[in-house]
């Protein structure tokens, strides 16, 4: 039987060998879950008689000598906001848990569905995706695996908390301003958002229709590779989703970074990261022998201006329900929905107009480097329930600081790998590996060299 710490490439290749099959593989991570939960609380719903079906198939498919898919008998999850044939697509809501069920995956769970991978559950979030901790308050707090004592980090806690936990080997989750990187950061897993447009977000809940990126959770750059290539295509179902040729990031893993002109990030992302921060990602510039220093222009009016975005489309995607059911959303979420929609239409314009110069001015920045590497968190986890983190010697607000970094990378819509390193004695703190658009496959191989060179891993917690 395979280890409880087998990773995507492991556990596909033990199945399609024949060495397991895919339903025992299954009702292992079945019995991981319940073993973990409620205590962790990861998951909001798990979907065991659709996963011994899914399994049971991929075993029936080799043993009929037809090919079982590149991801054969692989369990993994997906936040609660992807449309799952048959649930109620709850977006961490209570709203929602009257929807009318789906009666159709979500798009990339589609794809994943025939490449033979097999979806155990869904995961819980900060409602509406509104939020960096996963302290949710209709569905509880999902506990970072690594100190129950601390939070997840959001909003796809749930999803980095079940790949750190070691109940499956991936997950997928949503980044619309740092909530793939965050959570990755502070559970200590890998994350990829893609560029914006990449990954078909059909199928799944919105949050802010202008920056709402998919991506996948693991344990490794090359299991990211995979879940990733395989998810690729366009899909008319989602207007964002850009007609581009695929381009599989698999092979590109073993290139190495020979030839990458690499650089770090100062300036803004500098003055604002704890000692934690600074000393995580200055041992992974040595080992990359990255020297260079870039600033990225306006960064903190980036940050600012995605604010104004995120709060007016927000605003404007659940006005309705703010003036029938105020008092059914999360107290946190509701009053900056409210002031969402108190923001004038100027101010989203000029918002949206920044972003157009802000874009130009990162294509001009890459075209003198491949690679950017800055910091996911200002902080490692802080505890549940702590209102405040220290950035610059001041108290400021936990929930939306911990975004302090991500915001301006998805605000231009580059595609990020998120990275985790770990120190000696230290709790996981995460790095942003930045590439230009579609260039995912320069993040990966910057991750990978990384993981490679022991800087970056992600062990399962208690492992």
């Amino acid at each position: 039987m395979l280890e409880h710490n087998a990773g995507v490439i492991d556990t596909a290749a033990a199945v399609r060998s024949g060495k397991c099959s895919a339903v025992e593989v299954a009702e292992a991570a079945l019995a991981r879950i319940a073993a973990r939960e409620p205590a962790l609380n990861a998951f909001t719903g798990v979907t065991r008689d659709r996963a011994l079906i899914e399994a049971a198939a991929v075993d029936a498919a080799r043993t009929a000598g037809r090919d079982p898919g590149a991801l054969a008998g692989v369990p993994y999850a997906v936040k609660n906001l992807f449309d799952v044939d048959g649930l109620a697509t709850l977006a961490g809501s209570k709203i929602n848990q009257q929807r009318t069920p789906a009666t159709r995956d979500a798009c990339l769970i589609r794809r994943l569905s025939a490449a033979g991978a097999v979806l155990v559950g869904t995961l819980n979030m900060d409602e509406y995706a509104y939020g960096f901790t996963t302290e949710n308050t209709h569905y509880g707090v999902t506990r970072n695996p690594h100190d129950p004592n601390r939070i997840a980090g959001g909003s796809s806690g749930g999803s980095a908390a079940a790949v750190a936990s070691g109940e499956v080997p991936f997950t997928l989750g949503s980044d619309t301003n740092g909530s793939i990187r965050v959570p990755s950061s502070l559970c200590g897993t890998f994350g990829l958002k893609p560029t914006f447009g990449r990954l078909s977000r059909a199928g799944t809940y919105p949050f802010v229709a202008s920056l709402d990126h998919l991506g996948p959770f693991a344990r490794s750059a090359a299991d990211l590779a995979i879940i990733y290539d395989l998810m690729q295509g366009d899909d008319d179902d989602d207007p964002a989703c850009t007609r581009r040729a695929v381009e599989l990031c698999m092979p590109g893993i073993k290139q190495g970074i020979d030839g990458l002109r690499i650089a770090v990030a100062v300036d803004y992302f500098e003055s604002n990261a704890s000692s934690e921060a600074l000393a995580a990602l200055d041992h992974a510039a040595a080992a990359l022998h990255a020297k260079e220093r870039v600033v990225i222009p306006e960064a903190a009016r980036a940050r600012a201006a995605a604010y104004v975005i995120t709060a007016s489309e927000g605003a404007n995607l659940h006005f309705a329900d703010l003036q029938r059911r105020a008092a059914d959303f999360e107290p946190l979420s509701r009053d900056r929905l409210l002031a969402g929609a108190l923001v004038p239409a100027s101010w989203y314009l000029q918002a949206q107009r920044f972003r157009q110069w802000y874009t130009q001015q990162l294509a001009q920045l890459f075209s003198r480097v491949d690679v950017i590497l800055a910091p996911s968190t200002p902080v490692s986890a802080p505890l549940i329930g702590q209102d405040t983190i220290v950035i610059g010697g001041k108290p400021v607000m936990t929930r939306p600081n911990l975004g302090l970094f991500t915001q301006p990378v998805s605000f231009g819509g580059l595609p990020v790998a998120a990275v985790p390193v770990w120190r000696p004695g230290r709790l996981p703190i995460g790095l942003q590996v930045i590439a230009a658009p579609w260039r995912e496959d320069l993040c990966l191989r910057v991750a990978a060299a990384l993981e490679n060179a022991g800087i970056a891993k992600a062990p399962v917690a208690g492992s």
